[in-house]
């Protein structure tokens, strides 16, 4: 397959030798808290990205006409495929309900026309400009600093939170769950407990070690 998600781990994946490609939990927050800075249209644009784990050209084909209000869902073309695939992704209820107050999307979507209106027609480029912009405002640098870094950190965020990889693999629009199980490589809360009790288990064992040698000696 000719798309950047079919080989990640030289391509697009969240990991790479020049570096990791994912945000952080910490990164996101400061990300969306730059946003918050922006004109309401371009910071609802940053939360879709964000929340949505979309490419940026599929957040910008979104009109009023993909969205369930009453699912608090949003419908994708996926275009990293070589046939068209929707894709249907939960939003957190507040992002769709501000989306809702913003874009007026229940009042266009009983508009022929309006319903298939883009919500944000500018270009791609100003798409990444837009991106670009909150990332240097959130002081992130690297190649997590674009719009796949918000991806890639979707589905980082969203596997260390417990989602099973194979829903997570529709979610994100991937052809093969290999590329979805990339995003497994990271290191997650879990295997930071696992390594902590083991960093205990050491430090414990030398004084237990000096203790017994002492009481053998006697």
């Amino acid at each position: 397959m000719g798309s950047s998600d079919a080989h990640p781990r030289r391509h697009d994946g969240a990991r790479h030798c020049h570096g990791r490609k994912y945000l952080t939990r910490s990164e996101r927050q400061r990300v969306l808290a730059a946003a918050a800075q922006l004109p309401e249209d371009k910071r609802l644009f940053i939360e879709m990205l964000a929340w949505s784990g979309a490419r940026i050209s599929e957040a910008l084909a979104l009109t009023p006409s993909r969205f369930d209000l009453e699912l608090n869902s949003v419908t994708l073309l996926t275009l990293k495929r070589r046939k068209a695939v929707m894709r249907d992704v939960p939003l957190p209820p507040p992002l769709i309900a501000e989306l809702e107050a913003i874009f007026h999307l229940r009042q266009r979507q009983r508009c022929a026309v309006r319903a298939h209106e883009r919500l944000w027609p500018f270009h791609r480029v100003t798409g990444w400009r837009v991106v670009k912009s909150v990332m240097e405002d959130a002081g992130i640098i690297g190649n997590q600093a674009r719009p796949h870094g918000l991806r890639h950190g979707f589905g980082v965020g969203a596997l260390q939170a417990g989602v099973p990889v194979t829903l997570l693999k529709r979610w994100m629009g991937h052809a093969r769950l290999s590329t979805t199980e990339i995003y497994l490589d990271v290191i997650g809360p879990e295997e930071i407990a696992f390594a902590r009790r083991f960093w205990q288990s050491c430090v414990r064992e030398p004084a237990n070690s000096a203790g017994q040698r002492r009481g053998a000696s006697h």
